[in-house]
């Protein structure tokens, strides 16, 4: 029978019945709402941080504060709570216009508005309820030029660990165009994020984040997801997600050679110190499979054949998938996330989109560019 997350007091029940030695809480939603807190206290070691820690995810408004204070680099902004003062705060700003409802929307809270019109509409929308309870502050930032990559990095508060970089692919079509969606695929490592930049990473943003965390009395503990923009003066943060993220989360596993589950109980149990991480000496990519409509209201019920699709060497991580009367159907927006490795960015990327082209999936659709930057700058090497 499915365990109500939200039910905090039936997670602790499982825990205490199962002997459970380790909950890694992967979504941000139960991050978000305390589950860590409840955990930690019934005296379950939990990965992930707290309800209070967790606001660098669940407000972009909080975070956007904590770089003010900390000096880290990111863009100037604006934190609005009326749609009166986010019409007045665009004044401050040139198109291309960046708004972000504040709290969680599924990845998909930011709007990029190329007009000012454009951006009306948006806030419209907003402040309108188009994003829930999450559109009741609109965060209002300055756009920023460069390439989006991604740093990961595990902390117990104190200890901090490099988890290694990557570079998702946010927007739903071929060429980075349409709307934001939770992410149509990724690959692993970025290069473009070469390892003196990751040097300034962790001291100019992770490092920071962590000592201030801990001074404000909300010591961080679990992984630290930066988005990052590489601009001419060097990566300033976008966001943090307070999670490995999707589809991040699989290329990094495809790449992780050490023990994840010790490392997490590390972690958990503020044992990080010391810790090495190995990592194999391949690129990971993967490919998001969606149902039709999303990221608007995705085509629920779709069959799905998989086909020997992980022959030679690939992995398809399910998501909005379900059975029906045995049958593997689709259950929600992004349906499979199809990974492979290679030698390169174009090795994987071939190997995963033979893998993609084994399965049958009427009602899905995919990007087929997954990795385009990393693979035309490798055709000019």
């Amino acid at each position: 029978m499915p365990l109500d997350v939200t039910d905090h007091g039936a997670v602790i029940a499982f825990c205490e019945a199962h002997a459970i030695a380790l909950v890694v809480i992967g979504p941000e939603a139960p991050l978000v709402d305390g589950l860590s807190d409840a955990l930690r206290a019934a005296g379950v070691p939990v990965f992930g941080p707290s309800q209070a820690a967790a606001q660098l995810e669940g407000s972009k408004g909080f975070t956007k504060d904590l770089c003010a204070r900390a000096g880290i680099p990111t863009a100037g902004y604006m934190r609005t709570s009326s749609l009166a003062e986010a019409r007045a705060a665009l004044a401050r700003y040139a198109a291309p216009y960046v708004l972000k409802a504040d709290g969680l929307a599924a990845g998909k809270g930011v709007v990029i508005a190329e007009t000012l019109a454009e951006a009306e509409v948006a806030l419209a929308d907003m402040f309108g309820g188009a994003f829930g309870g999450a559109g009741a502050q609109v965060v209002i930032e300055e756009f920023m030029l460069g390439e989006e990559a991604s740093f990961f990095a595990l902390t117990d508060g104190t200890a901090i660990v490099p988890f290694g970089s990557a570079q998702d692919h946010k927007r739903v079509g071929d060429g980075d165009v349409g709307p934001n969606t939770g992410g149509m695929g990724a690959y692993s490592p970025a290069p473009v994020l070469t390892p003196a930049l990751q040097v300034r990473v962790m001291a100019e943003i992770i490092e920071p984040t962590v000592r201030t965390m801990r001074e404000d009395g909300t010591p961080y503990s679990g992984v630290l997801f930066a988005g990052l923009m590489l601009t001419p003066e060097g990566p300033k943060l976008i966001e943090y997600n307070a999670r490995f993220g999707d589809p991040e989360c699989q290329v990094l596993m495809m790449r992780l050679a050490s023990d994840l589950a010790a490392i997490m109980l590390a972690c958990a149990k503020g044992e990080l110190a010391g810790t090495a991480l190995s990592f194999r000496d391949q690129t990971a990519l993967t490919v998001v499979m969606a149902a039709k409509g999303y990221p608007g209201t995705p085509e629920k019920g779709g069959a799905i054949a998989l086909n020997d699709a992980e022959g030679q060497g690939a992995k398809v991580f399910h998501a909005g998938t379900a059975l029906k009367d045995g049958a593997l159907v689709a259950n929600g927006g992004r349906v499979l996330a199809v990974t492979a490795t290679g030698a390169s960015v174009t090795e994987a990327q071939a190997n995963a989109y033979a893998a993609v082209d084994r399965i049958s999936f009427a009602t899905g659709f995919c990007r087929r560019d997954i990795g385009w930057r990393e693979v035309a700058r490798e055709s000019q090497a």
